[in-house]
């Protein structure tokens, strides 16, 4: 059995480029809120500036890949970006709490033969994640020209690997974990007009060449197919790599059993420009200095529904409050502060257990959506669902017997 947990990584499917006039108009999009600083030229903006100028306007998609994955200027690779000095923080480092909900899932794994895999193309994420993980008295192998760039052994005796892509993960009955991933990949953004939906570019600013701005295609793009007929918003955000992946889960699943678990910012086809920055926690247009900000995208749970095309089940997206309760967390607290007579420690626990439950903070923001093979809910029917058929743990209400 193998445990996936993929973090902040993405999948490279075939870019796909339009051929587009060169009559473009101009349209502005909420992106953050523009720092008073003066907009630096960094490497990532100049390196964007000359791709533009020899291929011409760039779709968001290509664009949020460059900024964040482009092996020699991206974010991801070379940003430390995690923590109070970065630019973010994740639900496991606000509280010791977060991970112990999910300790659960030992007691169904004690009896299975387990790896893990880890799915990640940042170098400095995936330092980070050995240093957590891995046993420092075995030495980790590394293949920088393997599939498994990366290999170890955890500080409790499990096998670990890391890769750069979901195809070279071995296939078996796996349990899939992705936190705050999905949120990262690359969206198409697209307008409504009186002339139909037209796709959203980055442009260079005619008044600034040190500077970008977004437009929209005077005409159709190939990417506009991935709009459903019957969108009634008047901007769609879509992200095709999340569904190959999707495609990808849902037929290791049905094959091979197992299930994944998905958490991250999102909705359920209700929201429309969620397109935001952050640079040092806080927001920051998305345009502004490209490579040295964190860019995301409100994960829309019902186009991932879509994707599963009824290979699998799917519940939720539930949120993040629901679900932790349903998970126990509450118990988990008393358990830990009962436990503690240091006040400090008491008062970080309570601070912590307030931003991932008050709605005010993360309560309401974070989503949990599952993936799991139609049998395993009652009746063995087809179930694409945002209720419980069946007792799924943290989808259901915690009942103490």
């Amino acid at each position: 059995m193998s445990v996936l947990w993929r973090v902040r990584s993405r999948l490279r499917p075939p870019a796909q480029r339009a051929v587009i006039p060169f009559l473009w108009k101009v349209k502005y999009f909420s992106s953050g809120k523009e720092s008073a600083e003066s907009n630096p030229v960094t490497p990532m903006l100049r390196h964007l500036t000359y791709k533009i100028k020899a291929t011409g306007p760039i779709t968001v998609a290509e664009y949020m890949k460059e900024v964040l994955t482009n092996p020699a200027k991206g974010y991801y690779v070379h940003q430390d970006m995690i923590g109070e000095r970065g630019d973010f923080i994740t639900s496991p480092e606000i509280s010791q709490i977060f991970g112990e909900v999910f300790s659960q899932l030992g007691s169904v794994l004690e009896n299975c033969d387990i790896s893990v895999h880890l799915v990640e193309v940042s170098h400095k994420l995936s330092e980070i994640q050995a240093l957590t993980l891995a046993d420092e008295t075995v030495a980790l192998q590394h293949d920088a020209e393997s599939p498994v760039y990366m290999k170890g052994i955890t500080k409790s005796g499990i096998p670990i690997s890391w890769y750069r892509n979901l195809q070279d993960v071995p296939q078996g009955y796996s349990f899939y974990l992705a936190h705050e991933f999905f949120d990262a990949l690359p969206v198409h953004k697209f307008q409504k007009t009186p002339q139909g939906w037209r796709e959203v570019f980055v442009d260079i600013d005619p008044q600034d060449s040190d500077k970008l701005r977004f437009v929209l295609a005077p005409s159709s793009t190939p990417a506009e197919t991935f709009i459903q007929p019957t969108e009634t918003r008047d901007h769609v955000e879509v992200c095709p790599d999340a569904g190959v992946i999707i495609q990808i889960l849902s037929e290791r699943i049905e094959d091979s059993g197992g299930a994944a678990l998905i958490a991250d910012y999102g909705h359920d086809g209700t929201k429309t420009d969620t397109l935001r920055g952050f640079y040092g926690h806080k927001l920051h247009d998305v345009l502004t200095a490209p490579g040295t900000a964190d860019l995301t995208a409100d994960v829309d749970f019902s186009y991932l529904r879509r994707m599963t095309q009824g290979k699998v089940a799917s519940l939720g997206p539930i949120q993040q409050y629901n679900f932790l309760k349903n998970m126990g967390i509450d118990v988990r607290l008393k358990v830990l502060l009962d436990n503690s007579s240091d006040t400090a420690t008491r008062q970080q626990l309570i601070r912590g257990y307030d931003m991932l439950m008050n709605p005010k903070n993360m309560g309401e923001r974070f989503n949990f959506f599952a993936l799991l093979p139609h049998h395993r809910l009652s009746g063995g029917s087809t179930c694409q669902s945002k209720s419980l058929p069946s007792l799924v743990a943290g989808f259901g209400e915690l009942v103490w017997k």
